[in-house]
């Protein structure tokens, strides 16, 4: 040992830091590694860990899953009513985002959007009367995500409503989101003025037909392509979809042209399509639901196929685990506001179009669009980290959709259970910030995290199936 100690010490250090500023304050070197144990150090889920790292059921389980994500083809074929094509939404049911939630526990802005959808509905004629058929349990309030769809920020999705309807034409399955309002005073995020109604009436009687008409002259859109495209041009398909939605209204407008419908309507739902930039982000939405309920109900599978907030809670769902929910508080987003608004603000994190991040797009594909940091804050060089860190803790890198500034690499795809919990890396989103009281709008936007407590839990529950 004599001549160890007579040489200049080199040292990585594992753990805690004082240890690596004795050697410092010895004349040595000392690099402090950034590490925490598994789970955070939580007993159970690192011995829930140890119990399926590696075990040959959950790998074939996984590669199965990734294989049924990756070959999903979605293409969107058409719009419909809500109550007609939504599996078994009846009269008097309410679909919101995020996990299941009561409505003594909801937060302000999907209280707001819910009052809005009983209006739209014509159940109440006054907003008074709507919150206590609310109260009194007189309206079903159940996830989209129960009934094969998603929806943004609030989510709501009411009977007559029109719902983009998208198929994977690998898989056979279906899935829906609402149209996309614009941005403003909106439904989604609380608002239920008469003009937000109108707006809706507005669009399902006339927005919806004439997109019909014109879907029905140009035929299936294929997703993936556009999506990809998208990508290339400046997207991540969640927070900026300026690309996407103008590539839909070059594909829709000769087509709308062709259909037949009354020349005011066509021009009414031109105006209104090209002046949202966030039109596409709902068919995105579908576009994820889809390839990831493709993926969903591989017994033993650790690929995480439904990350979604209902303001409240944050809540996983995992391809081997069924349609359980494994929650924990839905964080509130510390991101960049609008001038007089701060974090005391916001809701905590609200919305299902986390599906997006869940199948390797919106911040888990950032490196794409790094504008989309002067959004939500941040540099370009944290938009690459960004996508570099989900490298870490997902399965495959998806060929389909590449990204330009990493040599076309494809995007990190399939969430991993386990390498979350192993790395404690957590899957990145990035998100508009809803006001926490009703009607008040986005007020910011920026990056946030899933909660560990969800994939702590989830790996505990996979680890008694596998082992059952």
């Amino acid at each position: 040992m004599s001549p160890l100690f007579g040489k200049s010490l080199s040292v990585l250090n594992v753990g805690i830091g004082s240890f690596a500023d004795t050697v410092a304050r010895c004349g040595g070197e000392a690099l402090q590694l950034d590490w925490l144990p598994p789970a955070q150090g939580d007993r159970a889920a690192c011995d829930a860990l140890a119990a399926v790292l590696n075990h040959p059921a959950v790998e074939a389980a996984n590669a199965e899953a990734l294989a049924r994500y990756l070959t999903s083809q979605p293409k969107l074929v058409g719009i419909g009513t809500a109550r007609e094509v939504v599996p078994q939404l009846e009269e008097r049911i309410i679909l919101h985002a995020g996990p299941p939630i009561d409505w003594q526990r909801m937060c302000g802005p999907m209280r707001g959007a819910i009052i809005g959808a009983i209006l739209y509905e014509g159940w109440a004629d006054n907003a008074a009367r709507a919150e206590q058929m609310a109260q009194a349990g007189e309206i079903v309030f159940e996830p989209c995500h129960h009934h094969a769809a998603v929806g943004p920020m609030a989510g709501i999705i009411s009977p007559s409503m029109p719902v983009w309807i998208v198929i994977d034409a690998a898989g056979g399955g279906n899935a829906y989101c609402n149209l996309n309002e614009g941005l403003g005073k909106v439904l989604r995020f609380g608002a239920n003025s008469a003009e937000v109604v109108a707006r809706l009436k507005w669009m399902a009687h006339t927005l919806a037909p004439t997109l019909r008409a014109g879907l029905a002259a140009l035929g299936e859109i294929e997703l993936k392509p556009l999506m990809a495209q998208a990508l290339h041009m400046g997207d991540e398909v969640h927070n900026r979809n300026s690309a996407a939605s103008a590539l839909l209204v070059k594909r829709l407008v000769p087509a709308l042209l062709k259909s037949g419908a009354p020349a005011a309507d066509v021009a009414a739902a031109i105006e209104f399509v090209a002046g949202n930039d966030h039109f596409f982000l709902n068919i995105s939405m579908a576009a994820c639901k889809a390839m990831l309920d493709a993926a969903h109900g591989v017994a033993g599978s650790s690929l995480v196929t439904a990350m979604a907030r209902n303001g409240v809670e944050f809540g996983v769902r995992v391809s081997g685990l069924g349609e359980r929910w494994f929650t924990a508080p839905a964080p509130r987003v510390d991101g960049l506001y609008f001038a007089g608004y701060s974090i005391a603000d916001a809701a905590p994190d609200l919305g299902d179009s986390a599906i997006t991040e869940t199948a390797g797009l919106g911040g888990f594909a950032m490196a794409a669009a790094p504008a989309i940091v002067k959004f939500v804050g941040g540099s370009a060089q944290d938009a690459l980290a960004n996508t570099l860190a989900m490298t870490h803790i997902t399965l495959a890198r998806n060929a389909a959709f590449t990204l330009p500034a990493l040599d076309f690499a494809g995007t990190p795809a399939g969430v991993d259970l386990r390498r979350v919990v192993d790395t404690g890396i957590l899957p990145v989103i990035n998100t508009g910030i809803a006001h926490r009281e009703p009607g008040v709008g986005q007020i910011g936007a920026g990056v946030t995290h899933a909660p560990a407590e969800c994939f702590a839990q989830a790996l505990k529950a996979l680890a008694a199936e596998v082992a059952g």
